[in-house]
């Protein structure tokens, strides 16, 4: 009976010894669930959305963290290039995308053209303008797009005004804007008497009307491609965020926000 009970109390030893460690595991897994986060660059533009789409992610995924970084899409891409610490790109521009698959730093396949987008043409709701059109523009005294080089809706506004013929005539009228909300603050404030702007982030906002909608011919298609850098401090983490941004919830609200799903 002795040696019985001498097994038994072993063998209880052994069970408490090993519940004990796989207790402290699932702790230690636990905290450091708690402690990733994500640092997530992405255009002006898609701001609000995203803001939207995090709430419900963190939400369903508590143990990830998302932190953004706003800004023009060259510019981000610049910081990328320099080494910023950053887990996934999402651009308003295939092209500055493209440069960090070429440097090496997102692979291409792994990366997706998730939204599409359109130029339109605002200008004040207070204002009395005579601007109906993008020709009108030649009437205009300040008029506002974002720097062509490092904006995308910059480069977007001016591509369109050269195909209708127009930039040569309005080229010195242009106030250069950081990205699209400063251009539309500077029509809404009266700064300027005109703005080319995505049509998503003039929807946001009462003080401005759209008045034209630029052709889609008239400019490269409006893709914005998203994808993890090859760099991350937690691709996992990050690639179950892109994967979230394209389930069928996601796509709804980008469309809310005026965006156009691709597929």
């Amino acid at each position: 009976m002795k040696k019985v009970h001498l097994i038994f109390i072993l063998i209880t030893m052994l069970f408490l010894i090993v519940s004990g460690c796989s207790i402290n595991e699932q702790s230690k897994e636990q905290k450091q669930k708690q402690k990733v986060e994500l640092t997530i660059s992405a255009a002006s533009s898609l701001q609000d959305a995203l803001h939207d789409l995090t709430a419900a992610f963190e939400k369903e995924y508590p143990h990830v963290k998302i932190n953004y970084n706003f800004g023009a899409s060259g510019a981000l891409q610049q910081q990328i290039s320099q080494g910023a610490p950053v887990d996934l790109f999402f651009s308003a521009a295939e092209d500055k995308f493209d440069k960090l698959v070429e440097k090496g730093l997102i692979e291409k396949e792994k990366g997706n053209d998730l939204v599409g987008n359109e130029i339109v043409l605002v200008v004040s709701k207070d204002g009395k303008q005579e601007i109906r059109t993008f020709e009108d523009l030649t009437k205009a005294d300040k008029i506002s797009i974002g720097t062509p080089e490092a904006v995308p809706a910059g480069k977007y506004a001016k591509d369109t005004l050269e195909t209708l013929n127009v930039w040569n005539a309005v080229e010195g009228k242009m106030v250069y804007a950081k990205d699209v909300r400063q251009v539309l603050t500077y029509v809404e404030t009266g700064n300027v008497e005109a703005g080319i702007v995505y049509k998503t982030d003039a929807l946001l906002s009462a003080k401005v009307e759209i008045i034209a909608t630029a052709n889609e011919n008239s400019h490269a298609p409006i893709i914005y491609p998203v994808g993890v850098i090859n760099s991350s401090s937690h691709p996992k983490e990050a690639q179950l965020f892109l994967e979230y941004l394209q389930n069928n919830k996601s796509m709804k609200t980008f469309e809310t926000y005026g965006f156009k799903g691709l597929n």
